[in-house]
């Protein structure tokens, strides 16, 4: 992995007035208005949505008009060291999680309300394993090396973070045994927090439902075997995709064969990047959801799986973009406007 850091992205307004944005709406939920706006008062939450006709709007709200209004984009796996959160912003993202971080600078991100952020902090591993020995030697990593330090130190984690990350990357170094894997996932639960695995092959798949982990931090570069894909899907383990950069670091087309027997099994696929790898860059992927489309989601599918539906009353994280992204998702790289809690950023801002 080759990891590069760019520059910070003009700031946002605060919101200091209604903002209405109007155009084609699609909320999200099957939902969809020719003519919509979505409204979003100066206390940062979704006040409206709907057709346009039906909202009464205040006359001195801000206005802004695109082709298309929708819910923006959540990056369920970034690295923020690698990216500023005001560019994700800039690119349409309204929401990440950091799979990976030192605590001090994972606890700062956390604070954030645009792009809001939850964290997992250090990645437990065992001692000298991934990334340890590679992009995470400073602080990245958190060492578990047998089951009661292993709860001793999950318990503490917990919270402190939002979810529980563990590593099983034999490729880096060491992993934790299964004894271990387990422990992490029985104290994660047991402080009511879910673990995500970082796991390619399918021994570490295995190793990681033998313990109970949640979800799959990537979607596996090794095709896995048709039961073992149905024992995720009878759990309900879901897949983060992070497609595109597994296929420019392996090359391998079990990604994709993977991807899609999970959407035939019912599977969640969500949206995540892995920013800060060789090739990403901060702000939402038109070759991510392209991928995620051509799993059997389809467009349509591809845009829910990499966002949340807007809700009236709810914190705002809102998009007007110049065209369909499920026609054309370059359309995301250059947002009209972007509202997040109560941050507006426009094309002129």
């Amino acid at each position: 992995m080759i990891w590069r850091r760019r520059g910070t992205a003009a700031p946002p307004v605060q919101l200091d007035r209604p903002v209405v944005l109007r155009g084609r709406v699609w909320v999200g939920d099957g939902v969809e208005h020719d003519d919509g706006c979505v409204v979003v008062g100066p206390d940062g939450l979704v006040a409206a949505c709907g057709p346009s006709a039906q909202v009464d709007v205040a006359p001195d709200a801000h206005e802004v008009r695109a082709a298309w209004v929708g819910p923006g984009i959540v990056d369920a796996h970034v690295h923020l060291a690698f990216g500023e959160p005001s560019q994700m912003l800039a690119g349409g993202v309204v929401a990440v999680r950091d799979l990976g971080a030192p605590h001090r600078d994972a606890i700062r991100w956390r604070r954030l309300q645009a792009p809001r952020v939850e964290i997992a902090g250090p990645i437990l591993t065992a001692p000298g394993g991934y990334p340890s020995r590679s992009w995470g030697s400073n602080g990245f990593a958190g060492f578990v090396d047998e089951p009661e330090q292993a709860e001793r130190f999950v318990t503490a984690l917990v919270p402190n973070v939002d979810v529980v990350k563990l590593a099983l990357e034999p490729r880096g170094g060491p992993v934790p045994t299964p004894e271990v894997s387990a422990a992490v996932v029985t104290a994660a639960h047991a402080a009511g927090a879910k673990v995500t695995a970082h796991a390619l092959s399918v021994e570490m798949v295995e190793r990681a439902l033998d313990a109970g982990v949640d979800e799959l931090a990537h979607t596996p570069v090794e095709p896995l075997p048709q039961e073992l894909v149905a024992r995720m899907a009878t759990g309900g383990v879901r897949v983060v995709s992070t497609m595109q950069t597994l296929l420019r670091d392996s090359g391998s087309g079990g990604v994709l064969v993977n991807a899609r027997a999970f959407v035939e099994a019912g599977v969640e696929l969500r949206y995540g990047t892995d920013l800060g790898n060789a090739g990403t860059r901060p702000g939402a992927d038109p070759g991510e959801l392209r991928l995620l489309a051509e799993t059997g989601l389809d467009a349509d599918g591809a845009l829910r799986a990499a966002t949340m539906p807007i809700s009236v009353g709810s914190p705002a994280g809102v998009v007007a973009l110049s065209t369909d992204p499920r026609v054309d998702p370059r359309a995301w790289r250059r947002p009209v406007a972007v509202v997040c809690a109560t941050a507006l950023l426009t094309a002129g801002t």
